[in-house]
C-alpha cells in the first residue's frame, strides 16, 4: 500500500518506489531561486554509478599492486573494513583519501578514479610516476620527436 508523507510545502510522496519530480519556487529557497529536482527512492539506481561520486578503480589499483585490504589498510593507517567501504562505494574517495590511498598503491590519485591499471600501458605508466619534474619534461620532449618524425622502435 502506498504511504502519503505530508509536507510543509503541500507535496507529498505518494509511494517511495516512484519518481517524483517537483518544481521548487524562489520564495520556498531564496539561497538558490526557482529550480528542479527529482528525488528517486529506486535503491538498485543509488547503488550503481551515482553512489559517492560513481565508480572508481581502487580494487584493481589494489590488486594490481598484488595487495590484500588488510595490507592496504595498514599503508594508509585504516581498517580492512574501511577499505571494503571505499572500494564498494559505500564510502565516497574523498581527496583526502585519495592523496593516502595514491602513494601506498604507486599512483596519482586521478588515476584511482579514472583508470583501471590491467587497461593501461602500465611501463609507460609506472616510468612517469616515478620521473621527477626534470623528467617528466625530457619524457614529453621525447615522446613529441618520436611521433613527430615516425621513429619505429
Amino acid at each position: 500500500m502506498a504511504s502519503r508523507s505530508a509536507r510543509g510545502d503541500g507535496l507529498s510522496i505518494t509511494d517511495t518506489s516512484q519518481i517524483v519530480i517537483s518544481k521548487a519556487s524562489a520564495k520556498h529557497h531564496n539561497l538558490c531561486g526557482a529550480s528542479d529536482f527529482t528525488i528517486c527512492d529506486n535503491h538498485k539506481m543509488a547503488d550503481d554509478a551515482d553512489k559517492n561520486g560513481g565508480p572508481n578503480y581502487l580494487q584493481a589499483w589494489r590488486e594490481f599492486r598484488k595487495l590484500t585490504q588488510a595490507e592496504l589498510a595498514a599503508k594508509v593507517g585504516t581498517n580492512q573494513n574501511m577499505i571494503g567501504y571505499l572500494e564498494s562505494g559505500e564510502r565516497g574517495l574523498s581527496a583526502k583519501w585519495l592523496r593516502k590511498l595514491a602513494p601506498a598503491l604507486e599512483t596519482q590519485p586521478g588515476f584511482i578514479l579514472e583508470h583501471n591499471p590491467f587497461d593501461l600501458p602500465t611501463d609507460i605508466v609506472e616510468i612517469w610516476i616515478n620521473a621527477n619534474d626534470k623528467e617528466r619534461k625530457q619524457l614529453v620532449s621525447l615522446a613529441q620527436a618520436i611521433v613527430r618524425t615516425g621513429t619505429d622502435g
